[in-house]
Parts: C-alpha cells; sequence; structure tokens
C-alpha cells in the first residue's frame, strides 16, 4: 500500500513549493513566493522526521515573516523601474484653469501640458477662477482633481 502525505510530509512540502513557484511564475506579481519559502523551510524541518504540526508553524511562521519583512523592500526593489503612465505624471504638476472649476456646477477645464483636461477640486466647495495655478493630487477617471498650486 502507499504512504500517505503524514507519513511522509516531504512530498507535500516538495509539492506545496513547486505550486506556488509556479504560480509566481505566471502572475510575477510576488502573491506567493512568500508561501514557496514557507514550504522550502517546512521541507527542510520535514527531513529528520520532525512531527508534522511543528513542519506546519514553521511554515506560517517563516511565509508570515516574508510577506511581512520582505515584501515591501521587494516591492521597492523591483517595481521601481515600472514607468508612469502619461497621465499618473500628471499628478504633482501644475495646471491653468481655463474654465473655472465649480464642483456643485461640475464645470471646470484644465490645461497642463498643452492639453485640456476635465478638472474638480480637492475641496468640494472650493471654486477656482480661471487663470489660477493649481496642482494635479489625483486622477479619477478623466478627471484631475486639482488645489491651488503654492506660488
Amino acid at each position: 500500500m502507499g504512504m500517505s502525505f503524514l507519513e511522509q510530509p516531504q512530498m507535500l512540502w516538495l509539492l506545496v513549493f513547486i505550486v506556488m513557484v509556479v504560480v509566481e511564475l505566471v502572475s510575477m506579481g510576488l502573491t506567493s513566493i512568500w508561501f514557496a519559502g514557507g514550504a522550502l523551510a517546512a521541507l527542510l524541518v520535514s527531513l529528520p522526521d520532525t512531527p508534522v504540526q511543528v513542519q506546519i508553524v514553521v511554515f506560517l511562521i517563516v511565509s508570515f515573516v516574508l510577506l511581512l519583512l520582505v515584501r515591501p523592500w521587494a516591492g521597492k526593489h523591483f517595481n521601481h523601474e515600472r514607468e508612469r503612465t502619461n497621465a499618473q505624471s500628471l499628478i504633482g504638476q501644475t495646471a491653468v484653469v481655463i474654465e473655472e472649476i465649480d464642483n456643485v456646477r461640475a464645470t471646470g477645464r484644465v490645461l497642463i501640458r498643452g492639453q485640456e483636461w476635465s478638472a474638480r477640486c480637492v475641496r468640494e466647495t472650493e471654486c477656482i477662477p480661471v487663470n489660477t495655478s493649481v496642482r494635479v493630487q489625483e486622477i479619477s477617471g478623466v478627471k484631475l482633481i486639482v488645489e491651488k498650486a503654492d506660488v
């Protein structure tokens, strides 16, 4: 008769490790690599016939430590070369109001980098007159969310 996974947990940990690595390779989103590390640690702990409960605890601890400590660092270092889209690059830039921005009346247009954009004010009740310099705070759909620039 065959052995169950509980009688030979090394096979289970190896399978979990392989599945998590494959998922990570397919997604490329730093989503499952942490659990692959936990499975590898559990596999190493299982070799001298450590109890399954200890292996599970090692898997959980290593996975969550990797997730909590390494993920922020990895996110900074592996995503820093991503280029922002043209729209995202407008955030923080200065524009000029060419149609009064009034959220209540749903009006407002700005000129930025030679392009006209619909605009809304960060502060719901504030109106911003024509020829005022504004700074783009965020983008919501096809509208720039702006506030008066500190000039």
